[in-house]
Protein backbone atom coordinates (compact mmCIF):
# COMPACT_ATOMS: atom_id res chain seq x y z
CA UNK A 1 0.00 0.00 0.00
CA UNK A 2 2.60 2.57 0.83
CA UNK A 3 4.72 1.07 -2.64
CA UNK A 4 1.35 2.73 -4.57
CA UNK A 5 1.09 5.47 -2.17
CA UNK A 6 4.56 6.66 -2.78
CA UNK A 7 4.30 5.61 -7.26
CA UNK A 8 0.93 8.34 -6.85
CA UNK A 9 2.94 11.11 -5.47
CA UNK A 10 6.18 10.41 -7.50
CA UNK A 11 6.58 13.91 -9.73
CA UNK A 12 7.19 12.77 -13.23
CA UNK A 13 10.03 13.88 -13.52
CA UNK A 14 11.29 12.38 -16.92
CA UNK A 15 8.41 14.01 -18.26
CA UNK A 16 8.90 17.05 -16.98
CA UNK A 17 12.31 17.71 -17.75
CA UNK A 18 10.98 16.50 -21.83
CA UNK A 19 8.82 18.95 -21.58
CA UNK A 20 10.99 22.13 -20.23
CA UNK A 21 12.69 22.09 -23.34
CA UNK A 22 10.28 21.84 -26.14
CA UNK A 23 12.36 22.80 -29.11
CA UNK A 24 14.76 19.60 -27.98
CA UNK A 25 11.73 17.30 -27.30
CA UNK A 26 10.65 18.49 -30.84
CA UNK A 27 13.78 17.19 -32.51
CA UNK A 28 14.44 14.05 -30.79
CA UNK A 29 10.80 12.82 -31.73
CA UNK A 30 11.58 13.75 -35.03
CA UNK A 31 14.52 11.57 -34.99
CA UNK A 32 13.01 9.11 -33.83
CA UNK A 33 9.90 9.06 -36.06
CA UNK A 34 12.70 9.41 -38.79
CA UNK A 35 14.29 6.62 -37.74
CA UNK A 36 10.74 4.22 -37.28
CA UNK A 37 9.96 5.33 -41.03
CA UNK A 38 13.84 4.08 -42.25
CA UNK A 39 13.25 0.57 -40.19
CA UNK A 40 9.36 0.66 -41.72
CA UNK A 41 9.84 1.42 -45.77
CA UNK A 42 13.02 -1.44 -45.13
CA UNK A 43 11.28 -4.08 -43.22
CA UNK A 44 7.96 -2.88 -45.89
CA UNK A 45 10.08 -3.53 -49.34
CA UNK A 46 11.76 -6.89 -47.47
CA UNK A 47 8.61 -8.57 -47.25
CA UNK A 48 7.33 -7.23 -50.38
CA UNK A 49 10.10 -8.68 -51.54
CA UNK A 50 9.23 -12.11 -49.95
CA UNK A 51 5.63 -11.96 -50.91
CA UNK A 52 6.38 -11.10 -54.38
CA UNK A 53 8.98 -13.23 -55.68
CA UNK A 54 6.87 -16.62 -54.00
CA UNK A 55 4.10 -15.93 -55.09
CA UNK A 56 4.29 -18.08 -58.45
CA UNK A 57 5.53 -20.71 -56.43
CA UNK A 58 2.38 -20.55 -53.75
CA UNK A 59 -0.15 -20.46 -56.56
CA UNK A 60 0.95 -23.97 -58.25
CA UNK A 61 -1.72 -26.55 -57.73
CA UNK A 62 0.73 -29.07 -56.89
CA UNK A 63 1.82 -31.64 -54.14
CA UNK A 64 5.98 -32.06 -55.76
CA UNK A 65 7.87 -29.97 -57.58
CA UNK A 66 10.88 -31.20 -59.94
CA UNK A 67 13.25 -28.92 -60.82
CA UNK A 68 16.83 -28.70 -62.16
CA UNK A 69 20.02 -29.40 -59.66
CA UNK A 70 21.49 -26.16 -61.36
CA UNK A 71 17.75 -24.20 -60.88
CA UNK A 72 18.90 -20.96 -58.15
CA UNK A 73 14.84 -20.06 -58.14
CA UNK A 74 12.12 -19.10 -60.30
CA UNK A 75 14.31 -16.40 -62.57
CA UNK A 76 17.10 -18.66 -62.78
CA UNK A 77 15.59 -21.60 -64.01
CA UNK A 78 17.72 -24.30 -66.01
CA UNK A 79 16.05 -26.57 -67.97
CA UNK A 80 15.66 -30.43 -67.73
CA UNK A 81 14.78 -33.09 -69.84
CA UNK A 82 10.68 -34.24 -69.62
CA UNK A 83 11.33 -38.01 -69.44
CA UNK A 84 12.15 -37.60 -65.92
CA UNK A 85 8.55 -37.00 -65.62
CA UNK A 86 7.70 -40.33 -67.67
CA UNK A 87 9.89 -41.74 -64.99
CA UNK A 88 8.55 -40.26 -62.16
CA UNK A 89 5.49 -41.85 -63.30
CA UNK A 90 6.61 -45.16 -62.31
CA UNK A 91 6.81 -44.39 -59.00
CA UNK A 92 4.10 -45.60 -56.56
CA UNK A 93 1.59 -42.57 -55.49
CA UNK A 94 2.51 -40.71 -57.90
CA UNK A 95 -0.63 -39.65 -59.59
CA UNK A 96 0.13 -37.20 -62.48
CA UNK A 97 3.16 -35.53 -63.72
CA UNK A 98 2.86 -32.74 -66.00
CA UNK A 99 5.64 -30.04 -67.57
CA UNK A 100 5.78 -26.33 -67.26
CA UNK A 101 7.86 -23.81 -69.46
CA UNK A 102 8.78 -20.30 -67.85
CA UNK A 103 10.92 -17.36 -69.78
CA UNK A 104 11.31 -14.08 -69.37
CA UNK A 105 10.84 -11.88 -72.44
CA UNK A 106 10.49 -8.39 -73.97
CA UNK A 107 7.40 -7.60 -75.25
CA UNK A 108 6.00 -4.42 -76.36
CA UNK A 109 3.31 -3.08 -74.15
CA UNK A 110 0.00 -2.94 -76.01
CA UNK A 111 -1.04 0.42 -75.38
CA UNK A 112 2.40 2.43 -75.58
CA UNK A 113 4.59 0.48 -77.29
CA UNK A 114 7.04 0.65 -75.18
CA UNK A 115 9.08 -2.71 -74.45
CA UNK A 116 9.99 -4.41 -71.35
CA UNK A 117 10.37 -7.40 -69.39
CA UNK A 118 7.30 -10.17 -68.49
CA UNK A 119 7.64 -13.70 -67.72
CA UNK A 120 5.94 -15.37 -70.03
CA UNK A 121 4.19 -19.38 -68.26
CA UNK A 122 3.84 -22.37 -70.78
CA UNK A 123 1.19 -24.79 -69.19
CA UNK A 124 -0.98 -27.62 -70.52
CA UNK A 125 -4.82 -26.28 -70.96
CA UNK A 126 -5.91 -29.83 -70.69
CA UNK A 127 -5.06 -29.79 -66.53
CA UNK A 128 -4.88 -26.72 -63.88
CA UNK A 129 -1.62 -25.62 -63.09
CA UNK A 130 -2.76 -22.88 -60.77
CA UNK A 131 -5.13 -22.29 -57.56
CA UNK A 132 -6.17 -19.21 -59.70
CA UNK A 133 -10.33 -18.95 -60.59
CA UNK A 134 -9.77 -16.70 -63.37
CA UNK A 135 -6.70 -18.52 -65.33
CA UNK A 136 -8.58 -21.89 -64.97
CA UNK A 137 -11.58 -20.60 -65.96
CA UNK A 138 -9.98 -19.26 -69.60
CA UNK A 139 -7.83 -22.06 -70.25
CA UNK A 140 -10.04 -22.78 -73.17
CA UNK A 141 -8.98 -19.93 -74.67
CA UNK A 142 -5.22 -20.19 -74.57
CA UNK A 143 -5.44 -23.58 -76.59
CA UNK A 144 -6.33 -21.11 -79.67
CA UNK A 145 -2.92 -20.38 -81.68
CA UNK A 146 -0.88 -17.29 -80.50
CA UNK A 147 -3.26 -16.30 -77.71
CA UNK A 148 -2.35 -15.42 -73.79
CA UNK A 149 -3.69 -14.26 -71.16
CA UNK A 150 -2.30 -11.36 -69.70
CA UNK A 151 -1.92 -10.33 -65.73
CA UNK A 152 -3.82 -7.19 -65.06
CA UNK A 153 -1.48 -6.64 -62.07
CA UNK A 154 1.99 -6.18 -64.00
CA UNK A 155 3.69 -3.05 -63.86
CA UNK A 156 3.38 -0.58 -66.00
CA UNK A 157 0.62 1.87 -67.93
CA UNK A 158 -2.06 -0.72 -69.01
CA UNK A 159 -5.41 0.75 -68.34
CA UNK A 160 -6.76 1.10 -71.41
CA UNK A 161 -5.56 -2.43 -72.75
CA UNK A 162 -7.45 -4.05 -69.51
CA UNK A 163 -10.37 -1.71 -69.68
CA UNK A 164 -10.88 -3.56 -73.62
CA UNK A 165 -10.09 -7.01 -72.08
CA UNK A 166 -12.61 -6.60 -69.61
CA UNK A 167 -15.29 -5.39 -72.29
CA UNK A 168 -14.48 -8.90 -73.90
CA UNK A 169 -12.60 -7.36 -76.50
CA UNK A 170 -9.12 -8.86 -77.75
CA UNK A 171 -5.81 -6.82 -77.84
CA UNK A 172 -2.54 -7.49 -80.00
CA UNK A 173 0.69 -6.40 -79.43
CA UNK A 174 4.38 -8.08 -80.30
CA UNK A 175 7.16 -10.39 -78.72
CA UNK A 176 10.40 -10.61 -80.81
CA UNK A 177 8.47 -9.64 -83.66
CA UNK A 178 5.83 -12.12 -83.10
CA UNK A 179 2.22 -10.93 -82.72
CA UNK A 180 -0.01 -12.30 -80.35
CA UNK A 181 -3.12 -12.08 -79.36
CA UNK A 182 -4.04 -10.88 -75.11
CA UNK A 183 -7.57 -12.40 -74.96
CA UNK A 184 -8.42 -12.64 -70.75
CA UNK A 185 -7.18 -11.38 -67.88
CA UNK A 186 -5.91 -12.76 -64.32
CA UNK A 187 -4.28 -11.47 -60.92
CA UNK A 188 -0.75 -12.77 -59.88
CA UNK A 189 1.39 -10.03 -59.85
CA UNK A 190 5.14 -7.90 -60.58
CA UNK A 191 8.46 -9.09 -58.96
CA UNK A 192 11.62 -8.13 -58.08
CA UNK A 193 12.21 -10.21 -60.95
CA UNK A 194 9.70 -9.77 -63.80
CA UNK A 195 7.45 -6.78 -64.43
CA UNK A 196 4.78 -9.11 -64.86
CA UNK A 197 3.14 -12.31 -66.34
CA UNK A 198 1.48 -13.94 -69.51
CA UNK A 199 -0.03 -17.25 -69.22
CA UNK A 200 -0.06 -19.80 -72.48
CA UNK A 201 -0.39 -23.15 -73.58
CA UNK A 202 2.86 -24.90 -73.97
CA UNK A 203 2.52 -24.97 -78.19
CA UNK A 204 2.07 -20.96 -78.24
CA UNK A 205 4.94 -20.51 -75.34
CA UNK A 206 6.85 -23.44 -77.91
CA UNK A 207 6.25 -20.50 -81.06
CA UNK A 208 7.80 -17.72 -78.88
CA UNK A 209 10.72 -19.89 -78.17
CA UNK A 210 11.34 -21.66 -81.26
CA UNK A 211 15.48 -22.58 -80.29
CA UNK A 212 14.01 -24.08 -77.28
CA UNK A 213 13.45 -28.13 -77.45
CA UNK A 214 10.05 -29.95 -76.82
CA UNK A 215 11.80 -32.16 -73.85
CA UNK A 216 13.68 -29.34 -72.14
CA UNK A 217 10.89 -27.95 -69.36
CA UNK A 218 11.32 -25.87 -66.44
CA UNK A 219 9.40 -27.19 -63.69
CA UNK A 220 7.84 -30.47 -63.37
CA UNK A 221 4.19 -30.54 -61.18
CA UNK A 222 3.37 -33.96 -59.95
CA UNK A 223 0.35 -34.64 -58.14
CA UNK A 224 0.34 -37.53 -55.41
CA UNK A 225 -2.66 -40.11 -55.07
CA UNK A 226 -5.13 -39.55 -52.34
CA UNK A 227 -3.69 -41.64 -49.60
CA UNK A 228 -0.06 -41.41 -50.12
CA UNK A 229 2.59 -38.79 -47.82
CA UNK A 230 3.97 -36.42 -50.15
CA UNK A 231 7.30 -36.20 -48.15
CA UNK A 232 7.36 -40.44 -48.56
CA UNK A 233 6.98 -39.82 -52.31
CA UNK A 234 9.67 -36.75 -52.37
CA UNK A 235 12.33 -39.96 -50.41
CA UNK A 236 10.96 -42.40 -52.97
CA UNK A 237 11.46 -40.24 -56.29
CA UNK A 238 15.03 -38.64 -54.98
CA UNK A 239 16.26 -42.16 -55.24
CA UNK A 240 14.98 -43.28 -58.26
CA UNK A 241 15.40 -40.47 -60.61
CA UNK A 242 19.05 -38.90 -61.59
CA UNK A 243 20.79 -36.43 -59.48
CA UNK A 244 20.10 -34.29 -62.59
CA UNK A 245 16.95 -33.00 -61.17
CA UNK A 246 15.68 -31.89 -57.42
CA UNK A 247 12.51 -33.43 -55.91
CA UNK A 248 10.77 -30.68 -53.62
CA UNK A 249 7.67 -30.57 -51.91
CA UNK A 250 5.71 -28.12 -52.70
CA UNK A 251 6.09 -26.22 -49.40
CA UNK A 252 10.04 -26.78 -49.92
CA UNK A 253 9.88 -24.94 -53.27
CA UNK A 254 8.38 -22.09 -51.70
CA UNK A 255 11.50 -22.06 -49.35
CA UNK A 256 13.77 -22.17 -51.87
CA UNK A 257 12.21 -18.77 -53.68
CA UNK A 258 12.53 -17.21 -50.10
CA UNK A 259 16.02 -18.10 -49.17
CA UNK A 260 17.60 -17.25 -52.61
CA UNK A 261 16.23 -14.08 -51.88
CA UNK A 262 17.36 -13.73 -48.54
CA UNK A 263 20.43 -15.34 -48.34
CA UNK A 264 21.92 -15.36 -52.27
CA UNK A 265 20.53 -12.16 -54.08
CA UNK A 266 22.02 -8.81 -52.60
CA UNK A 267 18.76 -7.38 -52.54
CA UNK A 268 17.17 -8.76 -49.21
CA UNK A 269 20.90 -8.36 -47.57
CA UNK A 270 20.73 -4.39 -48.39
CA UNK A 271 16.89 -4.53 -47.16
CA UNK A 272 18.56 -6.09 -44.39
CA UNK A 273 21.16 -3.66 -43.67
CA UNK A 274 18.96 -0.55 -44.18
CA UNK A 275 16.82 -1.46 -41.47
CA UNK A 276 20.24 -2.09 -38.92
CA UNK A 277 21.25 1.19 -39.93
CA UNK A 278 17.60 2.92 -39.08
CA UNK A 279 18.15 0.87 -35.54
CA UNK A 280 21.76 2.34 -35.43
CA UNK A 281 20.12 6.25 -36.17
CA UNK A 282 17.59 5.70 -33.59
CA UNK A 283 20.22 5.04 -31.03
CA UNK A 284 22.47 7.89 -32.15
CA UNK A 285 19.71 10.77 -32.20
CA UNK A 286 17.90 9.75 -28.71
CA UNK A 287 21.32 9.34 -26.67
CA UNK A 288 22.11 12.76 -28.27
CA UNK A 289 19.28 14.25 -26.60
CA UNK A 290 19.56 12.08 -23.46
CA UNK A 291 23.06 12.84 -22.97
CA UNK A 292 22.53 16.34 -23.64
CA UNK A 293 19.56 16.68 -20.74
CA UNK A 294 22.26 14.67 -18.45
CA UNK A 295 24.85 17.41 -18.52
CA UNK A 296 22.22 20.24 -18.64
CA UNK A 297 21.05 18.72 -15.55
CA UNK A 298 23.97 17.52 -13.76
CA UNK A 299 23.66 20.06 -10.61
CA UNK A 300 20.59 18.71 -10.07
CA UNK A 301 21.07 15.58 -9.86
CA UNK A 302 23.92 15.66 -7.98
CA UNK A 303 22.19 17.85 -5.70
CA UNK A 304 19.17 14.59 -5.56
CA UNK A 305 22.60 12.13 -4.90
CA UNK A 306 23.78 15.13 -1.74
CA UNK A 307 19.95 14.39 -0.53
CA UNK A 308 20.40 10.88 -0.58
CA UNK A 309 18.66 9.57 -3.63
CA UNK A 310 20.40 6.49 -4.64
CA UNK A 311 21.54 6.47 -8.65
CA UNK A 312 18.86 3.50 -9.17
CA UNK A 313 16.36 6.51 -8.60
CA UNK A 314 18.04 8.55 -10.97
CA UNK A 315 18.95 5.96 -13.34
CA UNK A 316 14.75 5.56 -13.78
CA UNK A 317 14.40 8.94 -14.45
CA UNK A 318 16.50 9.07 -17.39
CA UNK A 319 14.97 5.19 -18.50
CA UNK A 320 11.36 6.88 -18.02
CA UNK A 321 12.49 9.66 -20.57
CA UNK A 322 13.70 7.27 -22.71
CA UNK A 323 10.41 4.59 -22.70
CA UNK A 324 8.34 8.23 -23.39
CA UNK A 325 10.61 9.14 -26.25
CA UNK A 326 10.19 5.80 -27.68
CA UNK A 327 5.95 6.00 -27.24
CA UNK A 328 5.67 9.47 -29.03
CA UNK A 329 8.29 9.35 -31.91
CA UNK A 330 6.63 6.09 -32.26
CA UNK A 331 3.71 7.48 -33.51
CA UNK A 332 4.10 9.70 -36.18
CA UNK A 333 6.72 6.97 -37.27
CA UNK A 334 3.57 4.48 -37.47
CA UNK A 335 1.49 7.22 -39.23
CA UNK A 336 3.55 8.16 -42.06
CA UNK A 337 4.83 4.71 -43.52
CA UNK A 338 0.94 4.40 -44.33
CA UNK A 339 0.79 6.96 -46.65
CA UNK A 340 4.40 5.44 -47.92
CA UNK A 341 2.94 2.37 -48.46
CA UNK A 342 0.30 3.31 -50.20
CA UNK A 343 2.31 5.39 -52.24
CA UNK A 344 4.93 2.38 -53.38
CA UNK A 345 1.94 0.16 -54.01
CA UNK A 346 0.51 2.49 -56.71
CA UNK A 347 3.61 3.08 -57.96
CA UNK A 348 4.90 -0.35 -57.95
CA UNK A 349 2.27 -3.03 -57.84
CA UNK A 350 4.35 -4.73 -55.17
CA UNK A 351 2.49 -6.20 -52.18
CA UNK A 352 3.39 -3.57 -49.47
CA UNK A 353 0.98 -2.84 -46.40
CA UNK A 354 1.56 -2.29 -43.09
CA UNK A 355 0.39 -5.16 -40.55
CA UNK A 356 0.00 -5.83 -36.72
CA UNK A 357 3.16 -8.14 -36.49
CA UNK A 358 5.24 -5.48 -38.14
CA UNK A 359 4.28 -2.50 -36.09
CA UNK A 360 5.08 -4.65 -33.04
CA UNK A 361 8.27 -5.94 -33.63
CA UNK A 362 8.83 -1.67 -34.97
CA UNK A 363 7.49 -0.99 -31.36
CA UNK A 364 9.77 -3.09 -29.98
CA UNK A 365 12.94 -1.74 -31.66
CA UNK A 366 12.51 1.25 -30.72
CA UNK A 367 11.93 0.83 -27.30
CA UNK A 368 14.98 -1.43 -27.12
CA UNK A 369 16.99 1.46 -29.33
CA UNK A 370 15.67 4.45 -26.40
CA UNK A 371 16.81 1.89 -23.60
CA UNK A 372 20.18 1.34 -24.71
CA UNK A 373 20.36 5.20 -25.75
CA UNK A 374 19.73 5.67 -21.99
CA UNK A 375 22.16 3.24 -20.66
CA UNK A 376 24.60 4.53 -22.61
CA UNK A 377 23.83 8.42 -21.60
CA UNK A 378 23.69 7.84 -17.58
CA UNK A 379 27.12 6.12 -17.68
CA UNK A 380 28.28 9.75 -16.94
CA UNK A 381 25.37 10.20 -14.30
CA UNK A 382 26.29 7.20 -12.21
CA UNK A 383 30.10 8.71 -12.02
CA UNK A 384 29.18 12.06 -10.91
CA UNK A 385 30.58 12.95 -7.46
CA UNK A 386 28.00 15.46 -5.61
CA UNK A 387 31.30 17.46 -4.39
CA UNK A 388 32.21 18.14 -7.67
CA UNK A 389 29.66 19.97 -8.45
CA UNK A 390 30.03 22.59 -6.42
Amino acid sequence: MKLIQQLQRRTPLGWVQLNHEKSRLLVALSGIAFADVLMFMQLGFQNALYDSNTHLNRVLRTDIVLISAKARNIQNLSTFSRRRLYQASDIPGVKSAESMYISLVTWKNPQNRRESQIQVIGVNPEKPAFNLQFVNQQLDQIQLPDTFLFDQDSKGDYKVAIDQMKQGKTVTTEIENHTITLSGLFQLGTSFGADGNLITSEENFLRLFPSRKVASISLGLIDVEPGYDAKQVVTALKTYLPNDVKVLTHQEFIQLEEDYWKKESPIGFIFGIGVSMGFIVGIIIVYQVLSTDVNAHMKEYATFKAMGYRNLYLLGVIFEEAIILAILGFIPGTIVPFALYSLTRNATNLPIYMTLARALFVFVLTVVMCTISGAIATRKLQAADPADMF
